[in-house]
């Protein structure tokens, strides 16, 4: 026999009749009720604060970085597809022209300029991929660094094994001056299939330590998918048919404690002591403890730390620019279909009190001939966005 069981609480919901009464006396107080003609999204709609300040017809811009001297610095990698004029250069908002940097000369020595970030000595730190599309040499990656007040190449950091592996991409740096005799550098290895890593790189002497090789915080998430160009695409290591990987942005926080980043299919963000990290004496295992999960973040690419400790992180999936304040606090900046892929972020300027808006890069790696079968899907032209920032 069933038994009726009368609850010990009871939720009581106010009848059609009631609710209608308070629709009424709520519209008799003059309660303002939006209308729409069919209601969307309000994230569908543009968030207003973007605007195209450069174009270029025929070369796509990644890396970007601001110099002491006001000096805007674009990266232009030829991995993954041949191109005409500079490789490295400096780039007027607003302009067209492309000025070779540090000089025309100094273009021989760089292969592929990929990430790039301003230490805190004012110098320029570039990562060169070491491989051009169509070339069948095997890879030889390296770290750059510039002195801009010279305009000239200081010195190449050859990275070899054991530090990267034959299928390795080397992607993004960040430069700590706060551990080791003269700094360390935090690269991150993307990797070409399923193997990807942090590096550690000791300024002085050049070493270079392979860190959280296939961990997790550093990798792919199995079954991840994103949508691109309104198709859900899974992530598949052996048959790509998009831009993926493993750790790809990464982030000192403002006071250098503290690295932070993203592996590109997924949507967590990972941090760690740079104490630790930069430590060559800490084991994998003390390493591997000294990480925490931040929680999930969107699907980031480029990142950027503002004096306030904020971190900027453009966000494939929504075509925008995430805001994770000191405190964890997320937001989404900014949205517009056209940040097709967004990719490099700098400051629009120097100031104490942090950037009134980011210049942004955006790519458009998913559309390139190797993920369609040879068919280039890409649309000219290429372009950089201005995202005015609200005050924190």
């Amino acid at each position: 026999m069933t038994k009726h069981l009368r609850p010990r609480n009871r939720i009581t919901f106010p009848s059609i009749t009631a609710m209608g009464a308070m629709l009424a006396l709520g519209a008799a107080l003059g309660t303002p009720r939006a209308r729409a003609s069919d209601s969307v999204d309000h994230g569908s709609v543009p968030s207003g604060n973007i605007t195209i300040v450069g174009r270029f017809e025929n070369v796509q811009p990644s890396g970007i970085a601001r110099l002491p001297d006001g000096r805007l610095v674009l990266s232009f990698p030829t991995s993954a597809q041949a191109h005409g004029g500079p490789i490295l250069a400096v780039w007027q908002e607003g302009g067209t022209t492309l000025i070779p940097f540090p000089t025309a000369a100094a273009q021989k020595k760089i292969i592929s300029p990929l990430g790039m970030t301003v230490d805190g000595r004012g110098r320029l730190w570039v990562i060169d991929e070491g491989m051009r599309a169509g070339s069948k040499k095997s890879a030889t990656p390296a770290l750059v660094l510039i002195d801009p007040s010279k305009n000239v190449i200081l010195r190449r950091y050859p990275l070899a094994a054991p530090a990267v592996l034959p299928d390795s991409h080397i992607n993004d740096v960040r430069v700590d001056l706060t551990h080791g005799a003269e700094g360390t550098a935090f690269v991150s290895d993307t990797s070409l299939t399923e193997h990807p890593a942090l590096l550690a790189i000791d300024v002085k002497t050049g070493q270079a330590r392979r860190l959280l090789a296939d961990d997790r915080s550093v990798s792919a998430d199995p079954g991840f998918a994103m949508v691109v160009d309104g198709k859900l695409i899974r992530y598949d290591a052996r048959h790509p048919a998009m831009a993926q990987g493993g750790v790809n942005g990464i982030a000192l926080s403002a006071d250098s404690s503290r690295l932070f980043w993203a592996p590109f299919s997924s949507r967590r963000l990972y941090s760690a002591p740079t104490a630790v990290l930069a430590d060559p004496s800490a084991s994998a295992s003390d390493v591997k403890q000294a990480v925490h999960d931040e929680g999930e973040a969107g699907v980031v690419d480029g990142m950027f730390t503002a004096p306030d400790g904020s971190i900027y992180m453009a966000d494939e999936e929504h075509h925008g620019l995430i805001r994770r304040a000191a405190d964890g606090s997320l937001s989404l900046v900014a949205h517009d279909p056209r940040l097709v892929g967004p990719d490099g972020l700098t400051s629009d300027g120097p100031s104490a009190a942090g950037p009134r808006a980011l210049l942004m890069t955006v790519g458009q790696w998913s559309r390139l001939p190797a993920f369609h079968d040879g068919k280039d899907l890409q649309e000219r032209p290429y372009v950089i966005a201005r995202i005015a920032l609200d005050a924190p």
